[in-house]
């Protein structure tokens, strides 16, 4: 479909490599199973987790194999040198299938970007290639105690020892920490400088001595978060990406890719809230109406807005919106979708054991995981209100001041 909802003919190119796609996935990908629409993702059980991981890293081996990893991606590193048009249609004919890539999708989705912008030729011949495969899987190692919306006020430090950095302290919720084999990392390399000029980005082997991942268990029994403890470990300086003392620029690049990732969203929650409104026999509801019509209109917003965005980058045009603004969506319909779920289901569902239950109670839940995943929604919103819409910025009373000088609790 075009942006105007006209049919798109396609041409006899795209018609072509939508054919080989197709064949491809028909003979590797898994069918589309028939799935309960009231699964809740998440596995208390550490071993089911663990293989999850796995098949997603084997699948993501499998497109490497085949030349479908990485397909705008410049084939000197694993890729395929492709069209950004070529994405799209894989991504199209892949929804088609059970096959995914699950978590290391999104480290790809990170990480490879700026490894190709920023890295050296030396890192990008070493590390992308295997990122692309999933032979080394990798974990974001940003988000502290006492730096979470703030990270520039980050204290974990490196120093420089001879030809590599000691680093000292402590990251928190670090998705899938412990199946990791690597951390991209940012550590303060100088205390004396304000806070976003003192920063480095580090890629750290999670084996090294000196590193401790400590799962965190969640409400729903599942152990995806860690704390990671950094004791004296020792990174090798060529492991430096970028200036030192510049890695914001960086960690804001991982941070766009990560919020346009977020942002894109999973399958439709509308038509489960349309279900659940047949089952609870309240679909005549106005009020509850209301909400389904609500939430439909937004998932096709969010839809729409990832849409302009990918028809900008097939034109090597210049952005149309900022990523951040469909996390900002996503992280709002989130939260709409679960105060709906229960308003429906009421006491029954927020409390019932049954799958349908467990849903609803998943839905009120997870809507924080969006919201603060990633980036916070507050933080999302100053960054497009200061750089989309040039509105002023928020008052700044450390600016200038170095980091060591700054109040932390």
């Amino acid at each position: 479909m075009s942006e105007h909802g006209q049919t798109e003919v396609e041409s006899p190119d795209r018609g072509a490599f939508r054919v080989e796609v197709r064949s491809f996935l028909e003979a590797h990908a898994e069918p589309l199973a028939e799935v309960d629409p009231w699964t809740v993702s998440g596995f208390p059980d550490d071993a089911e987790a663990e293989a999850y991981f796995s098949r997603g890293r084997a699948w993501q081996a499998t497109l490497a194999d085949h030349g479908w990893a990485g397909i705008t991606w410049p084939t000197e590193y694993g890729g395929r040198g492709g069209d950004a048009w070529m994405g799209r249609v894989f991504a199209e004919e892949a929804a088609r299938f059970g096959s995914h890539s699950g978590f290391v999708s999104a480290t790809i989705a990170m990480l490879g970007p700026t490894l190709l912008a920023l890295g050296s030729e030396v890192q990008k011949q070493r590390f992308i290639p295997p990122l692309l495969r999933a032979d080394e899987a990798w974990c974001q190692l940003f988000s502290e105690p006492g730096a979470g919306s703030d990270l520039a006020g980050l204290a974990t430090r490196a120093v420089p020892d001879g030809d590599s950095f000691v680093v000292d302290g402590q990251k928190v919720w670090s998705s899938c920490a412990q199946f990791c084999d690597w951390g991209f990392l940012l550590a303060r390399t100088d205390p004396d400088a304000p806070k976003h000029q003192g920063i480095s980005f580090f890629l750290m082997d999670m084996s090294t001595p000196g590193v401790e991942v400590r799962p965190l268990v969640q409400a729903n029994g599942s152990t995806h978060f860690n704390e990671v403890f950094l004791t004296g470990v020792r990174i090798p300086a060529e492991q430096l990406v970028g200036d030192l003392h510049g890695g914001w620029g960086p960690a804001r690049m991982v941070l766009a890719n990560e919020a346009a990732f977020i942002g894109r969203g999973g399958g439709s929650t509308a038509h489960r809230l349309v279900e659940l409104a047949r089952m609870f026999r309240r679909q005549d509801d106005p009020v509850i109406r209301q909400g389904l019509a609500d939430a439909f209109i937004r998932e096709q917003i969010i839809r729409l807005l990832g849409r302009r965005i990918r028809a900008a980058l097939r034109h090597d045009g210049p952005p149309v919106v900022d990523p951040a603004l469909t996390k900002v969506f996503a992280a709002d319909l989130k939260a709409r979708n679960g105060q709906l779920a229960t308003a429906i289901s009421g006491a029954a569902g927020v409390a019932g054991p049954d799958p349908v239950g467990q849903w609803v109670q998943a839905e009120l839940i997870n809507r924080f995981t969006i919201s603060i995943g990633g980036g916070t929604t507050e933080v999302q919103k100053n960054n497009l209100a200061e750089r989309w819409l040039g509105l002023p910025r928020e008052p700044w009373p450390d600016k200038g001041l170095p980091w060591r000088d700054v109040p932390r609790s």
